[in-house]
């Protein structure tokens, strides 16, 4: 018996012209992948307005919050308020990620100088706002927390403007995430007085912030958002894994997991038949002893197996770092506030771990060759926007620093080391702590203002007091009266 195998109509499909040998195949099977392209960008769009209507219905709130005079508390206070604020955290099943558009929600610690006059601001949903003022009073049980309108609102949001101009960049990662920065027990030493044990870098940006005109002013935000520990620590095991050169697995998606799934279950069968059929016994395979594989790196790569192991043993969060500096064109001063700015994140820099960079490429206001007016206002426009509107999904991808990086970025300064002129207190409805914690003393607004630090000695004769509108306020030399469309003044 002759098997015959007709491929005539094939040969014929195959010798057809190409443009209908293509329409005919797109008929029979094209359609497959773009239908699933379709579906994936529907899914992509409906999950995108979902979470923008929930998102959008969330109310936020701005805390500006006043340490009382003489703190003596080190960042590790500041980190601490971190790790509680983990707690935010929270899961997401399918209905609420695909349906209700629920999706994990950030702060904002943001520090802010406007005319000189510089305010600590954390940007809170209401619904978290028992949760952050625990987290103060718990480290600070005398700090004055008081609900302020947004402070962004009164400069404009669209470039080219007749009066203001802007510089803004959001600060990323050099290296990959999970390399640390340098953290404030590294600027500790044990040389002079005890109170000079420890240079605090936030004094650098308390000096700049204190230098500015009228019609100059410095915004700072830092949107952290927390996210799952497993992740986290996975994110950090990866990084090692290729200091060490370990083969790790590949991600696949669900076909190639299935496809591993059938061939696995074919192998577990042909190992069943074959130790039933045959007594001989499988050769065992050799292995490696692993346990000086550690003594073998350079001193480099085991300094930064170390630090990345001791990265993620803290709390991290998701991270988003932007710097706005805006002002009036007359007084502009972008050598003196910008450059000031990044020598101040200069100071995080390990070199041979990590540090963080304005990111010129994409999101700096800063272009060069085509279109080089178009382009720079839209980055300016884009900045501005997505500075207002704290969002941490817009510009590049957030990174990820730990409770112990976010405090040395973002804490508030020790008077002992930090001397500049600061900070005038916010008046207006002020929060209540919680009943099991100390309770301060309301302050009203005929109250002198304090600042959060010693203020370097000024003759008596060059200080006097003011009472302007029920506001307290205190006129240094070479300084003004604070200004009057400032949201905590």
């Amino acid at each position: 018996m002759n098997l015959v195998i007709d491929l005539s109509g094939l040969i014929d499909f195959l010798s057809q012209p190409f443009y209908i040998f293509a329409w005919q195949l797109f008929w029979l099977v094209g359609w497959i992948p773009v239908s699933l392209a379709l579906l994936w960008g529907f899914k992509e769009m409906w999950i995108h307005y979902r979470q923008d209507q929930w998102s959008g219905a969330q109310k936020k709130i701005f805390l500006a919050i006043d340490i009382p005079r003489g703190n003596r508390q080190s960042p590790r206070a500041v980190e601490n308020m971190f790790s509680y604020l983990a707690g935010a955290h929270g899961s997401i099943n399918l209905i609420d990620q695909y349906w209700l558009g629920v999706i994990q929600l950030s702060f904002s610690f943001e520090i802010v100088s406007i005319d000189g006059y510089t305010q600590f601001v954390i940007r809170t949903p209401e619904k978290f706002r028992d949760l952050v003022e625990t987290a103060i009073y718990s480290q600070y049980p005398d700090a004055e927390i008081t609900e302020i309108n947004d402070y962004t609102q009164e400069t404009p949001s669209h470039f080219p403007d007749e009066e203001w101009d802007v510089w803004g960049a959001e600060f990323i990662h050099a290296k990959p995430e999970a390399y640390p920065i340098k953290v404030y027990e590294q600027f500790e030493h044990k040389m002079g007085e005890p109170e000079e044990h420890y240079r605090d870098p936030m004094a650098a940006l308390m000096d700049l912030c204190s230098s500015l005109r009228k019609g100059e002013q410095l915004w700072y935000q830092i949107i952290v958002k927390p996210i799952d520990m497993n992740e986290w620590l996975a994110i950090g095991d990866k990084e090692v894994s290729k200091i060490l050169k370990e083969k790790t697995k590949p991600q696949h998606n669900i076909f190639d997991k299935l496809g591993e799934g059938f061939l696995h279950i074919l192998g577990e069968f042909s190992e069943i038949v074959y130790s039933l059929w045959s007594d001989i016994n499988p050769a065992k395979k050799e292995e490696k002893d692993e346990s000086l594989k550690m003594l073998n790196l350079k001193p480099k790569e085991k300094k930064q197996v170390e630090a990345i192991h001791h990265k993620i043993s803290k709390i991290g969060f998701q991270t988003k770092i932007r710097f706005v500096y805006m002002a009036h064109k007359e007084v502009m001063n972008k050598p003196k506030v910008v450059n000031g700015f990044v020598g101040y994140m200069k100071q995080f820099a390990e070199m041979d771990q990590n540090n963080l960079k304005p990111d010129m490429k994409v999101t700096a206001t800063s272009t060069n060759y085509l279109f080089k007016e178009m382009r720079l206002n839209d980055r300016k426009n884009k900045v501005v926007k997505r500075y207002k509107a704290r969002d941490g999904g817009a510009g590049r991808k957030m990174g990820v620093l730990n409770t112990e990086e976010l405090a040395t970025i973002w804490h508030f300064p020790i008077e002992s080391v930090v001397k500049a002129p600061l900070i005038q207190k916010a008046p207006g409805r002020k929060s209540e702590p919680p009943a099991s914690l100390p309770v301060v003393e309301e302050s009203g607004a005929d109250h002198l203002v304090e600042p959060i630090f010693e203020a370097p000695l000024i003759e008596p004769e060059k200080v006097k007091r003011l009472e302007e509108n029920g506001t307290a306020a205190v006129e240094r030399e070479g300084k003004g009266k604070a200004p009057e469309n400032l949201p905590f003044a």
